[in-house]
């Protein structure tokens, strides 16, 4: 019976079968990738590694498995040899694999370098003989701060109403003019990047940089239903927020600009913007937060080192983690344990810094490092405390002890000399707030710290920028904190200098009886604006001057009074005010009234720094007024200074200018005048013709219509009387 079995089974055809379930193999090497770049190991962490490089491929949303990995030994030495194969499916996970992970930052030493195993052959097998290469044609890129070389020197502002964004130019009365009308289409607002190179707008996919002269599209980034943005401060990182949770569909595009599953949840993302690559995403979701309790949450989310080299977040109450850029590691692989804190800033870079990193270069003079500030509140018997840190190194350069906080708030001068800490105090009772200012300077050994004590509540704090001076808002009007509709709280603005010969903080002036809210100081110092903001009963503005008598003899002398030179140059009123901002150069002021706050004659104005209104346009559904920011002067400090010496030579030819346009604007008047007159003479002289033609046609007229009428006269010559006698 088997034999007979066997030989029935031989008459019958497979070959259909065998067609439909043939497995195809692939002879070439298309899906063989070798990468390069890996630590060299001993077989003790040969697993390890093998899973560490599984995780790192499967984040870029690829899978591989350890059994597709195979890496050389050198058995010799009994270590591997640096680099390994990678086997895929198919040539298409292989090209993307290839596309992905070339350059991709392993660690802190190690960095990927992807090849094709097929391309080992084709290039050790070349033909050598020389073929001399097609030349393309060169086509030079548009300059991403072209505006920067306008003749004029004029500034740009971007308007956004309704669906329509308009680019302007902005300088003397007859310079401004339309500068580009986009076609940007559904977007939710627009941003300037912090040195004007690029203009965003958030679009319903995600982010869209332009820039250039053409305003052509530069980078794009793809986070859905994005809400919020943020830009690093030497613009090469951007930081994006969306309230919904990523979420990657099935069949999603993968790579280096997209995000992969282990993406999922979040909703911070940080990006590249060179590449357009993501770099690591987070959650606003802290650790222990519960998902019912709804917080504020503090914007920006991340907060950027003055120079771009790290980025820190903070878990309140936990830890500052710091990473670095652009592989966005952990700083010394672990964050900054700080039991209870609340809130940190950066120190900012100023040009001393600059200075001396650009002298380093040159010499073995080490720069200062970088610096953060970080408070902690009152925990038991331990009382609240201000620290300052250097980074990387994370020495503790100064701390503060503090008694009886509330709260506490950072603020830098933006050129890092000084630190304000505005502590708002309770007294022992709990009932009443007051306040006080801790200023640290940081020019000077150890950081000394100086108190400025305040009765009142302090609403606004603000440094005068490159500057030794600040001002503030405070009040003590019983509605602070439930002003109710209609209320304007009553406020008082005081102006504090340091005072170099007693080396204090010295009152300059109080402004009492107020009712501004904001300050709003020139970018290059000396002038301020007072405004009232977000009222609806009130809506003043200010213009100060803090060195009106700057020129003086007696000033310089030192022999006039302690404040003797804030001088008020205007008051203006702009009703429903909601933001206000000064251009770049300190000339001249942009207020605006957006319809996302209220809709009660929104449009903008903009005036000069003395507080004459020079435009101002009432525009239904206005939302955005933006100045385009400048980035920082590219002149040395001699040549700054060579030219303020020789300020006269140069204003030469600006005042032949501006004498020429008026000459202009008179000859033209004049010009108008003789026309306005040449045509009334000529008006004149023809009624007059028409009028003289129109007198002799009449007694024409008169002359054929002449009738002969004898009239009889009678004439009484001499009379007499004459008596009769009967």
């Amino acid at each position: 019976m088997p034999e007979a079995t066997d030989s029935v089974d031989l008459t019958i055809d497979y070959s259909d079968i065998e067609a439909k379930y043939q497995i195809q193999y692939d002879d070439g090497f298309d899906n063989v990738l070798v990468v390069d770049g890996l630590p060299i190991i001993d077989e003790s962490k040969l697993e390890r590694l093998r899973a560490k490089i599984t995780k790192e491929f499967s984040k870029k949303g690829m899978s591989v498995k350890q059994e597709d990995i195979y890496m050389p030994w050198d058995n010799t030495a009994g270590k591997s040899k640096g680099f390994m194969f990678v086997e895929f499916k198919n040539y298409e996970d292989a090209e993307l694999a290839l596309a992905t992970m070339h350059n991709h930052p392993f660690d802190t030493k190690h960095t990927f370098k992807v090849n094709r195993f097929a391309d080992i052959e084709r290039y050790t097998e070349l033909d050598e003989t020389y073929v001399e290469p097609d030349i393309e044609e060169f086509t030079p890129r548009e300059h991403l701060r072209a505006w920067l070389a306008d003749p004029q020197g004029r500034d740009q502002y971007v308007t956004y109403r309704g669906d329509e964004v308009l680019i302007n130019w902005h300088g003397k009365p007859s310079q401004c003019e339309l500068a580009y009308k986009p076609d940007w289409k559904d977007f939710l607002y627009v941003a300037w990047s912090p040195l004007g190179t690029f203009v965003a707008t958030l679009h319903r996919q995600g982010v869209r940089l332009w820039g250039g002269p053409s305003w052509k599209p530069q980078q794009r980034f793809a986070h859905p239903l994005v809400k919020l943005i943020d830009f690093s401060p030497c613009e090469q990182y951007l930081v994006t927020w969306s309230n919904e949770p990523i979420v990657v569909p099935d069949g999603a595009i993968q790579g280096p600009q997209y995000f992969s599953p282990d993406d999922e949840g979040n909703n911070i993302a940080v990006w590249d913007i060179k590449s357009g690559d993501l770099l690591r995403t987070f959650s606003t979701q802290n650790e222990g937060d519960s998902s019912s309790g709804k917080k504020q949450m503090q914007w920006p989310a991340l907060k950027w080192s003055p120079d771009d080299k790290y980025v820190a977040r903070i878990i309140p109450g936990q830890t500052i983690s710091v990473h670095e850029l652009p592989s966005m590691y952990l700083q010394g692989k672990k964050s900054l344990k700080i039991d209870g804190v609340v809130d940190f800033e950066w120190c900012p870079l100023g040009d001393k810094d600059k200075e001396e990193a650009s002298a380093s270069t040159k010499s073995t003079k080490k720069i200062r490092e970088n610096m953060l500030v970080y408070w902690t509140p009152e925990v038991l018997n331990q009382p609240a405390r201000v620290t300052l840190l250097s980074f990387p190194s994370r020495t503790i350069l100064r701390q503060k002890n503090l008694f009886n906080v509330t709260e506490c708030k950072l603020y830098w001068q933006n050129q890092g000399d000084f630190l304000c800490v505005k502590v708002d105090r309770h007294t022992k009772t709990k009932k009443s707030i007051f306040c006080n200012l801790e200023i640290f300077r940081m020019r000077e050994k150890d950081f000394p710290v100086e108190v400025v004590e305040l009765k009142d509540t302090v609403m606004d704090f603000s440094w005068e920028p490159k500057g030794e001076r600040f001002a503030i808002v405070s009040s003590n009007d019983p509605n602070l904190g439930n002003p109710g509709s209609g209320v304007t709280i009553k406020t008082d603005v005081s102006f504090y200098q340091l005072d170099r010969g007693k080396n204090d903080f010295r009152l300059l002036r109080t402004l009492t009886s107020r009712t501004s809210n904001a300050i709003r100081w020139s970018p290059r110092g000396r002038h301020v604006v007072l405004a009232t903001v977000g009222s609806s009963s009130k809506s003043e503005l200010e213009f100060w001057d803090l060195d009106f008598n700057s020129d003086d003899v007696h000033r310089k002398e030192g022999q006039t009074d302690w404040g003797s030179g804030i001088q008020l140059l205007g008051a203006a009123d702009h009703y429903g005010v909601t933001d206000v901002e000064w251009d770049p150069s300190g000339r001249y002021l942009a207020t605006s009234a957006s319809a996302w706050t209220h809709t009660l004659e929104n449009g903008y104005a903009i005036w000069d720094f003395r507080g004459q209104e020079l435009t101002k346009q009432i525009q239904d559904r206005f939302k955005q007024f933006i100045w385009r920011p400048r980035p920082p002067t590219l002149l040395s400090k001699e040549k700054q200074k060579q030219i303020r010496r020789n300020l006269k030579e140069y204003s030469r030819t600006f005042d032949e200018e501006d004498a020429a346009e008026e000459s202009n604007v008179s000859a033209e008047l004049t010009a108008l005048r003789r026309r306005l007159v040449d045509e009334w003479n000529a008006w004149r002289s023809l009624r007059k013709k028409e009028l003289g033609e129109d007198r002799l046609h009449r007694s024409e007229e008169n002359h054929e219509s002449l009738e002969e009428i004898e009239v009889w006269i009678d004439e009484v010559i001499e009379q007499t009387e004459e008596v009769l006698a009967n």
